[in-house]
């Protein structure tokens, strides 16, 4: 549990074998709230050789588990859209910044997120904390436009070729960030759709091969922003 002024975040953490100098990278869930997927995401994060923290951001609802460790589905759709991105940013802040104080942590803190965890820690770049080192947005919608002149912190993003209600806002983010000098760093897998890390199976292949591709440029992008 990590204190947030007056709230608490419940948070899944693992270590890398390396000693020091580990880039800490928080990774946040999609729309199903705290999962055991979300967690081995933090454990495959570790492996590659980060600090990986899966926070869950639904903790001050006490959303229900079920036996197999997964959240409810009904009682995460019951409170999920009562969390604000301005929570949803304090929450991650106060994480990272608690991960980074870890011995053996570097200096600044990354962030992947998920389907609603994507739109979220694209947002969060938009907040752009002072410890925020870079951004990894999983078929995540884009913040307005408007708000991207405070983006700091690079961004690389995966989406699938089928998801075309997310990918009509990669085009106006894309030429905002171009024009204002921001690292923006967009991929389109074809064929594959919506959540393909998650369902790999799905999509005749298409979200597998999409797979095999964006998780190495992920590890490469934060490696290079975080460690490098």
């Amino acid at each position: 549990m990590i204190r947030v002024g007056e709230d608490s975040v419940r948070a899944w953490v693992v270590y890398p074998a390396r000693r020091e100098g580990a880039g800490v990278v928080i990774a946040i869930h999609d729309n199903q709230g705290m999962s055991n997927w979300i967690r081995a995401v933090a454990d495959q994060l570790a492996a590659d050789g980060f600090i990986g923290i899966a926070p869950d951001l639904l903790s001050m609802k006490d959303v229900a588990r079920r036996e197999d460790g997964e959240s409810d589905p009904a009682a995460v759709r019951a409170v999920i859209g009562q969390v604000d991105q301005a929570t949803r940013d304090r929450f991650i802040q106060a994480v990272g910044e608690w991960g980074t104080k870890l011995p053996g942590a570097g200096r600044r803190y990354g962030v992947i997120g998920f389907c609603w965890g994507g739109s979220t820690v694209f947002a969060h770049a938009v907040a752009a904390p002072a410890a925020l080192g870079a951004v990894a947005v999983y078929y995540g919608t884009s913040p307005a436009t408007e708000s991207l002149a405070a983006v700091r912190a690079p961004i690389i993003g995966f989406y699938g070729g089928a998801d075309q209600r997310v990918n009509a806002t990669i085009t106006a983010a894309e030429a905002a960030l171009k024009e204002m000098g921001r690292a923006y760093e967009p991929h389109i897998f074809d064929g594959a759709g919506h959540g393909f890390l998650r369902s790999q199976e799905g999509q005749d292949g298409a979200n597998l091969e999409a797979s095999k591709q964006a998780w190495p440029l992920t590890v490469r992008w934060f490696r290079t922003h975080l460690t490098g």
